[in-house]
């Protein structure tokens, strides 16, 4: 889809990836380079208005359970007794905003080092209310939806020659894509199996040939042979 921008036209932008088939979803890592090949960033959140502008987002969707990802997360060192965990938590787009909405557990600061957005729809409630939206670590390497954010300059993507400079964003290689590639290559497999076989079949075939005309000329010399009078038969002679 398209992204989406506060009054239609005014930055940040956003877009909203979403995945009914769960299978299709993504890690931390591939979210963030499937944004940023869009020209876009994992979206940062930087104020309770955004947070309340991405749930609408999310709900205009309809979507059913599965978390989003945001571009939060733990930077990898050692924790001192002077640095809170909750502080170890950055943006991946460089923004510097400190607005959080963690859930009241949250974050649990162990081997989960990304943040989602709690997206679970027939969930119940927990101990500290609705988790709807609110913010929790997970592990990297989850499958999760996403959403991007274009910032408020629009990304110009690298050029190759002086005077070469793009200025739309680039599309982004999203899972739709990638099964296009798949397919691609399964044809580019089967194509590549077919002229095997052809190599195969087409000398069997000559070979083949051959011996059924070797064969059949035999067949025939000999049905010939058979056809001939032999020599010792003679018509008797008769005696008057």
């Amino acid at each position: 889809g398209q992204p989406v921008c506060r009054g239609g036209t005014q930055r940040p932008c956003y877009k909203v990836i979403y995945f009914h088939d769960a299978s299709r979803r993504l890690n931390f890592e591939e979210a963030n380079t499937a944004c940023r090949r869009d020209g876009a960033q994992l979206v940062s959140i930087e104020s309770e208005d955004e947070q309340r502008l991405i749930e609408k987002f999310i709900e205009n969707l309809l979507a059913s359970d599965g978390d989003f990802w945001i571009g939060l997360r733990r930077r990898e060192e050692k924790q001192s007794n002077s640095t809170a965990c909750q502080d170890l938590y950055t943006w991946t787009d460089g923004s510097t905003a400190t607005f959080r909405n963690w859930y009241v557990d949250e974050p649990s600061c162990g081997s989960e080092v990304c943040v989602v957005m709690y997206h679970q729809p027939s969930a119940p409630a927990g101990v500290g209310g609705p988790y709807m939206f609110q913010w929790n670590d997970d592990r990297c390497t989850m499958k999760n939806n996403f959403v991007c954010k274009y910032s408020d300059e629009k990304p110009t993507a690298p050029s190759t020659k002086p005077g070469d400079e793009r200025t739309e964003p680039a599309t982004p290689m999203l899972p739709e894509d990638t099964g296009k590639e798949d397919a691609r290559e399964t044809f580019k497999g089967n194509d590549e199996s077919t002229l095997n076989l052809a190599y195969i079949l087409i000398p069997s075939t000559v070979f083949l040939l051959v011996v059924i005309t070797v064969v059949f000329w035999v067949w025939i010399s000999r049905r010939r042979k058979r056809e001939q009078p032999g020599s010792s038969m003679k018509e008797p002679h008769t005696i008057w």
